[in-house]
């Protein structure tokens, strides 16, 4: 019997310290929600260009940059195609850590949640300003290795303040944005690969775990 309180008393100071030093509420729901809503901006970005995933009858960022469809220039599309994307994804990520957060009785704007915000907005807002000198310099096909190359390091720099899951995703976007680099004409189809695929399997296997806490 007082091993068993013993075990108990160690799983409670376990789980504490856990809480204290790691951002346990973020559901896996979050990056599932994420990398759906990606496929569906990247889907819509095919069908506005009117090009096929893996054609490379002409680079898509220069067909782009002479283009226009359903009324909209390509930079104003791109603009808030993108922009919809990210506020569609913070409200699900948010929606569902919260509710994962009220499950379990924790706060979800807690000191170590403003670490994790912290340390993963420093690398977001460093890229966003590198992808507007790339814009800048006219460097439009090099937005899609950046863009995965800083999310994975965003993700990577967050990863100490929460589960494991998410630094396994930004090696994994980081891989894919320095693949992309060297292939610049599938910019499309790697962030289909990392911000949906990546995302969603991430965020499965983060969920289905989260399911045994």
């Amino acid at each position: 019997m007082n091993d068993l309180k013993a075990l108990d008393s160690i799983n409670q100071i376990r789980s504490l310290m856990e809480r204290s030093s790691h951002f346990v509420s973020l559901s896996g729901l979050s990056g599932i929600i994420a990398g759906v809503i990606g496929l569906i901006g990247i889907s819509l970005v095919y069908l506005f260009l009117d090009i096929s995933p893996f054609s490379n009858d002409m680079l898509y960022f220069e067909k782009a940059q002479n283009w226009s469809n359903w009324g909209l220039a390509s930079n104003v599309f791109i603009f808030l195609n993108g922009l919809a994307i990210f506020v569609l994804a913070f409200i699900g990520a948010f929606y569902f850590t919260h509710k994962r957060a009220k499950k379990k009785g924790l706060d979800v704007w807690s000191p170590i949640a403003k670490r994790l915000f912290i340390n993963t907005a420093i690398p977001l807002l460093t890229g966003a300003a590198f992808c507007l000198g790339l814009l800048h310099l006219d460097l439009p096909g090099l937005l899609a290795p950046s863009t995965l190359i800083f999310y994975g390091l965003a993700c990577i720099n967050g990863s100490k303040f929460t589960r494991n899951e998410i630094k396994y995703l930004g090696l994994t976007l980081i891989i894919l944005g320095i693949i992309c680099m060297f292939n610049l004409a599938y910019g499309l189809e790697f962030w289909a690969l990392g911000f949906g695929l990546g995302n969603i399997f991430y965020g499965a296997l983060m969920y289905f775990k989260q399911q045994k806490d």
